[in-house]
């Protein structure tokens, strides 16, 4: 071997072994990816023990028996005996838990692997399932495991689970990747879910990955980015077929065969002039069944309406929705054609929203990491909790005005949550309801004043109902009819407000700017006991004393 060659050998070595005291164990994949078998061995023979393991479990698996070919007798026998070297496929021969789903079997599997060291179980699963799939079960680690499993990883499918991966995990796992290695995951990803990841990155490293591309590629994410993250134009990519209405069927079917594929999703082409204003569509199926001879401008439909690019990301998702859309054209204030939305992004939306709305409820962010470090998830759930201390203190100094009568009348005291109780649950429902109506588009100002003599309506008639019942209850239990008619007003009364309030207050709020799926229960909730303790200690207090 001559002196330049032992420099490189040496120089890619030491590489490796760098990478290895970085822990850039994707880095360590890389570079034994692009050495040959005979380096491999000599690096392996060079290292102790505990790193002669880890690396060896980083070595792809059609590269092993070459590797080992170059090691001494005693170093493959060390190695192959590794009860991970020759293991079968992952989850072969495992016993099953009980009623143990495969989701819950495969985070099992990599839970046991990470814990045994066998680092190579983990890159055969991760082979076999899709990204969404590998994204969840990252997700599902606590940190310090999760940098571990997110090392097996293969690089080129890095940037399809980081696009599967929630926004704070993403830029957690981002930021512990080489720029080299996260311009590689980005190359493989479609733009718009590069502009998606782009994005939720920080704008320092997004700007990096933007300079990594060449001119062509940065100008087309750049124009992508112009839009904001809940646009049509946020959504879109640019992969679209365009055709002409002059044109001939029979030539459009010869431009298809000359593609090697389609784009995803392709139910449609879009129809433009020479200067890309948009015409019209042309459906797929058409085209499949035409004649050669016709032309587009037979075929197209001209009455199918595109979507602007500043129109919000609900407003898509709703049309999806309801028209059972795959595809739909964008255009800019002039009508030029500049991409098209697909259904794998509505649905993205729909999610997104659908979570938005669940964690919102309980003062959460549908993007928080289950796993987050406890001084991070203690802050955010800290405002939170202190909005809410407000507010009780605030229901606290109601009940101190009838200090007096609650001594008085013991009874009150027992009775005092039912109110607060039945006015809670009733305005919850509402609120609920208003919120989904908000963000589905079925509530405007023409039909509001409909919904809530509808949800007065509601309110009186289950008022009356459940005032009847916990005041003859209210009666048997403390013998005492005046407490029976006290608590039967306050509840009639509670439950028509909460009412009220669960229309009124996500309106309002709607119309500060503020989600009302985020803050809309607290306030509710101040509004229904406030209301409630007043009605039932002032009742008492002007009956009773």
């Amino acid at each position: 071997m001559t002196n330049s060659q032992k420099e490189v050998v040496h120089t890619q070595i030491d590489d490796v072994r760098e990478a290895l005291d970085r822990g850039k164990v994707k880095r360590v994949r890389r570079l034994l990816k692009t050495m040959h078998p005979a380096k491999v061995a000599s690096l392996l023979e060079g290292l102790s023990g505990d790193q002669r393991i880890s690396v060896w479990h980083l070595v792809d698996a059609q590269d092993e028996e070459k590797v080992l070919a170059h090691l001494p007798q005693r170093l493959r026998l060390q190695l192959t005996r590794d009860p991970d070297a020759n293991a079968a496929e992952d989850g072969e021969g495992a016993e099953p838990v009980g009623a143990e789903s495969e989701a819950e079997s495969q985070l099992r599997l990599v839970l046991e692997a990470l814990a045994n060291g066998k680092l190579k179980r983990i890159t055969r699963l991760f082979r076999k399932l899709h990204p969404a799939r590998i994204a969840g079960l990252l997700e599902s680690l606590p940190a310090a495991e999760r940098g571990t499993a997110w090392d097996m990883v293969d690089g080129d499918r890095s940037g399809k689970v980081l696009r599967h991966l929630h926004e704070e995990v993403r830029r957690r796992l981002a930021a512990e990747m080489d720029l080299e290695d996260l311009v590689d995951a980005a190359r493989a990803l479609e733009p718009d879910d590069l502009v998606d990841l782009i994005q939720d990155l920080p704008k320092a490293t997004g700007r990096q990955i933007l300079n990594a591309m060449n001119a062509r590629e940065r100008e087309r994410l750049e124009s992508m980015l112009s839009y904001p993250e809940d646009s049509a134009g946020g959504l879109m990519n640019l992969d679209q077929i365009a055709v002409r209405a002059s044109i001939r069927i029979g030539t459009l079917l010869r431009y298809l065969r000359l593609l090697e594929e389609l784009p995803p999703n392709t139910d449609k082409f879009f129809v433009v002039d020479r200067k890309r204003h948009y015409q019209g569509i042309l459906r797929a199926g058409r085209v499949l069944t035409a004649r050669p001879e016709m032309t587009v401008a037979e075929l197209m439909e001209t009455d199918f309406e595109p979507v602007p690019a500043e129109q919000g990301s609900a407003e898509v998702a709703r049309r999806f929705e309801d028209q059972d859309l795959i595809s739909a054209p964008v255009i800019d204030a002039k009508g030029k054609l500049l991409g098209r939305i697909t259904i794998d992004d509505v649905v993205d939306v729909i999610r997104e929203q659908a979570e938005h709305s669940m964690m919102g409820m309980a003062g959460l962010d549908e993007e928080t990491d289950m796993f987050a470090p406890v001084l991070a998830s203690s802050r955010r759930r800290a405002v939170w909790l202190g909005i809410n201390l407000i507010t009780a203190f605030l229901a606290a100094w109601v009940i101190g005005l009838f200090e007096g009568t609650l001594q008085q009348v013991v009874a009150l005291a027992v009775l005092m949550p039912i109110v607060a109780s039945m006015g809670g649950i009733a305005g919850s429902q509402t609120l609920t309801l208003v919120i989904r109506g908000l963000a589905t588009g079925q509530l405007a100002s023409g039909n509001t004043r409909i919904l809530l003599l509808k949800e007065a309506g509601i309110g009186l008639l289950n008022g009356l109902l459940w005032a009847v019942v916990v005041a003859a209850l209210a009666i048997l239990w403390f013998g005492n009819w005046a407490i029976g008619g006290i608590i039967a007003a306050a509840i009639l009364l509670n439950l028509l407000c909460a009412a009220l309030a669960g229309v009124v207050i996500p309106l309002i709020m709607r119309r500060f700017g503020i989600d009302p799926a985020l803050a809309g229960g607290v306030v509710l909730t101040t509004v229904t006991d406030v209301v409630g303790f007043f009605a039932f200690l002032g009742l008492a207090t002007l009956v009773l004393l």
